[in-house]
């Protein structure tokens, strides 16, 4: 393979959240939650002889200055782009590095597991003349939280060009993974065989998620802070009331909104809540 072979990992974050406004800035151990994260994401062993960047893609919006600002402290590349169009703000955040493939992981991941990182891209790489996309989200297998997709740069620029419904401008990827006639897509299983896509959430979107972390955090971190998958399953066994402060949202995720449109997703791969709905 190509030893300049560029890869750019994107987390796209803002402040505005409708459900937990700031959340990516709220503390963990001592730093807001999205440094934690871009720790956890830039921990991924990716072989020497590849280019690896990891950039933040935030928006233009004033209430995004303190994430740029931030970035910036903390040394992280930081792009600011559309506040809504986050296929635009994905591909214009890595058009200047020239990747040859892009990783899409999400901003509300601070429970990542590198090691996860390493295995999608792994396999990205390792098969990269057969795929132009590979996630380990179709079909999810992996605690909820562990996202990640990687794409080939050529497969982001023509999606970039295509897609125009808002959900396929919003989160970035559905037009790939929702047209396998047109792309060819490859998918990560757990190797363990079991499916805790919908029993398990690693990711934040409300309150209850956030002191489900920092619990998290609080008991791992200073044993070590690249605290694994299988660390925090260890912990949960042998502490049950921690995954019940957020068990009640376990399985709610973005495609709830969308099942009248999305024709690879079913209603079992997601869940409402009504009393957010």
């Amino acid at each position: 393979m190509n030893e300049n072979f560029k890869i750019s990992v994107v987390i796209q974050a803002r402040r505005g959240s409708t459900r937990l406004p700031g959340k990516i800035l709220l503390d963990l151990s001592g730093k807001p939650l999205l440094i934690r994260m871009a720790e956890r994401v830039s921990a991924a062993k990716i072989p020497k002889k590849f280019c690896f960047n990891v950039i933040v893609a935030t928006t233009t919006d004033k209430s995004d200055d303190e994430v740029y600002d931030l970035c910036i402290s903390e040394k992280i590349k930081c792009f600011r782009g559309d506040s809504h169009d986050l296929l635009d703000r994905h591909y214009k955040a890595v058009i200047d590095f020239k990747p040859d493939a892009v990783v899409k992981i999400p901003s509300d991941c601070p429970l990542i597991d590198p090691q996860v990182i390493e295995k999608v891209i792994g396999y990205y790489i390792e098969n990269k003349d057969s795929y132009d996309f590979v996630s380990n989200l179709h079909p999810a297998t992996y605690p909820d939280g562990n996202d990640v997709e990687v794409m080939s740069f050529a497969a982001l620029e023509k999606t970039w060009k295509t897609a125009m419904r808002p959900f396929e401008r919003e989160h970035t990827t559905p037009y790939i993974w929702e047209n396998p006639s047109q792309f060819r897509i490859g998918n990560v299983s757990w190797e363990t065989g079991l499916d805790y896509s919908m029993s398990h959430r690693f990711t934040i979107d409300f309150m209850e998620d956030y002191i489900f972390i920092k619990r998290i955090y609080d008991e791992l971190y200073e044993i070590n802070p690249l605290f694994s998958l299988y660390d925090i399953l260890k912990l949960l066994e042998e502490n049950p009331e921690i995954m019940n402060i957020n068990s009640k949202f376990a399985g709610v995720n973005w495609y709830r909104k969308h099942l009248n449109e999305l024709k690879t997703v079913n209603k079992n791969q997601t869940k409402k809540i009504l009393r957010y709905e």
